[in-house]
């Protein structure tokens, strides 16, 4: 059975617009528990909508940490990749655990290793 990482399989090629979904996942989930207490004050009607706003916020920060690295969110490349995974690590010591940040960040790099 071949290694994955959020899914992608290692001993096949990885793309960079399947790192930057992943990328996007993976802030979403770490970012769960911060998204289920905003559901306390909110006034969707379904948890898929707070769901669904939940991804949108996360998609406009990652583009927008594209844009600020000079990357291109649509046809992202190696070097933007890592320059927007050290802006979201950074983002993230204001209210994640420095071991979390960290095994997210090494399996991020794991994949952009693979990057051509």
């Amino acid at each position: 059975m071949a290694e994955t990482i959020y899914g992608i399989d290692l001993s096949r090629e990885i793309t960079p617009i399947m790192v930057r979904d992943v990328m996007i996942e993976c802030f979403c989930g770490a970012h769960k528990e911060i998204l289920d207490e905003m559901k306390e004050y909110s006034h969707f009607e379904c948890d898929d909508d707070l769901k669904k706003m939940g991804r949108l916020d996360v998609e406009i920060l990652i583009k927008k940490f594209f844009e600020e690295t000079g990357g291109d969110f649509d046809n992202p490349d190696k070097e933007s990749i890592i320059k927007v995974s050290d802006k979201l690590a950074d983002f993230s010591s204001k209210f994640r655990d420095t071991a979390t940040i960290r095994e997210h960040y090494g399996e991020m790099m794991q994949l952009i290793e693979r990057l051509k």
